[in-house]
């Protein structure tokens, strides 16, 4: 994976396997069945002999036939299976708000499951943008479907830079704005629970830590630039966590919003960000970034398991985007990254067995994610009017 591209933009989940039971199997390309042909009667005379077109081999190639499904089910398991996976296939439908293609009475067991699966995988893959795949479980009592969705990050990291939100503060053109960027700030830390890296048991708190020791014994020059860079981080990043945990910020943020006034492209972009952030935080009042964060089965005692990274290692506010030190970051984020299996993201599994569906859905995690790539985005291009 690498992360170093992906500063200007906004894996594999593995599904529990469930106890006894079994995964009908799916055939991926099913073509209609070709009619029989009528039979002449046979003559009493007998009939001239006719030899074959040099075509016909080719004829012949031209057809497509279905593949044959064999199944050691009985008529009545069959026909069981059958009704239970029709009315699996409805509820999916109904909460997916989808038209499964007509295929009961069109097409012959199993046929007719296999192409209903492909047009609802089909559909599924056009108009939800989570969607992450399917299985047809078939255990003791019944057949049903499993679906999975999932948020895809495409190995962005999601860091806010703080410095620039200091310096906007000290900016008296950026005053406004930067106030009501640190009430998004706030509600990022408190309700959305994004890690700090100021704080000890974070991810990056160990990166910072590991670059402030190797710094001490660079070349004089270097070392006393790259020095003054991590002191700085540290300093501004104590400073600005005292600012953003003040929950003052959020008890001021609808009133920010309603008097702000925008001056340029800059505040209106800053404004926007603000809104959708509010629209988010009245929705969702106490939801996390890592409300649906996968719980991937490890075991410690096998060493070829797969070690994930994990959320709150790319997603974190940090001291800058730019400069050596978040160069420097990136380049071991890379080489950790890529030294792991796979990536933890926002999932959630639906089952439709007939009960109750508990899985709610990845609207505020598709939203805030959007929001986060904003932010960095504008904090990363800000300038001061010096500059």
């Amino acid at each position: 994976m690498n992360y170093a591209t992906q500063q200007n933009s906004g894996n594999n989940q593995h599904p529990r396997t469930e106890t006894a039971t079994t995964t009908a199997p799916t055939v991926r390309r099913v073509c209609p069945m070709d009619k029989k042909t009528k039979g002449r009667r046979p003559s009493a005379e007998r009939q001239t002999e006719i030899r074959t077109d040099s075509n016909a081999t080719n004829g012949f190639l031209k057809c497509t036939f279905l593949p044959k499904l064999k199944t050691a089910q009985s008529v009545q398991a069959c026909q069981k299976t059958e009704r239970d996976f029709y009315k699996s296939l409805s509820k999916l439908a109904e909460h997916y708000s989808i038209e499964p293609m007509q295929t009961r009475q069109e097409y012959a067991f199993p046929y007719n499951i296999v192409l209903a699966m492909w047009d609802m995988n089909t559909q599924q893959k056009r108009t939800n943008i989570n969607w992450d795949g399917f299985k047809l479980v078939q255990d003791s009592r019944k057949t049903y479907f499993v679906t999975d969705e999932r948020f895809k990050t495409n190995t962005t990291l999601f860091y806010i830079p703080i410095i620039p939100l200091f310096k906007m503060l000290q900016d008296k053109q950026r005053k406004q704005s930067a106030q009501l960027l640190l009430s998004v700030c706030s509600y990022l830390y408190h309700f959305a629970r994004i890690p700090y890296y100021r704080n000890e048991n974070t991810y990056l708190y160990e990166l910072y830590e590991m670059y402030k020791d190797w710094a001490e014994y660079g070349e004089v020059e270097e070392s006393e630039c790259n020095k003054k860079e991590i002191e700085q981080s540290e300093m501004i990043g104590d400073k600005m966590e005292l600012e953003i945990s003040d929950r003052t910020n959020l008890d001021k943020f609808e009133q920010r919003l309603s008097q702000f006034n925008s001056r340029d492209t800059f505040d209106k972009e800053c404004w926007q960000i603000a809104c959708n952030v509010f629209a988010l935080y009245t929705e969702y009042p106490n939801a996390s970034i890592f409300r649906n964060a996968p719980m991937p089965e490890q075991d410690p005692y096998d060493d070829d398991s797969i070690e994930y990274v994990g959320m709150e290692r790319y997603i974190s506010f940090v001291a800058d985007t730019k400069g050596w030190l978040f160069e420097s970051l990136v380049e071991s984020i890379n080489s950790d990254f890529n030294e792991l299996g796979a990536l933890e993201e926002p999932s959630i599994t639906k089952v439709f067995d007939g009960k109750k569906i508990t899985a709610g859905n990845l609207d505020f995690e598709n939203r805030l994610f959007d929001l986060l790539d904003d932010l960095k985005i504008l904090l990363r291009n800000y300038k001061t009017a010096e500059q």
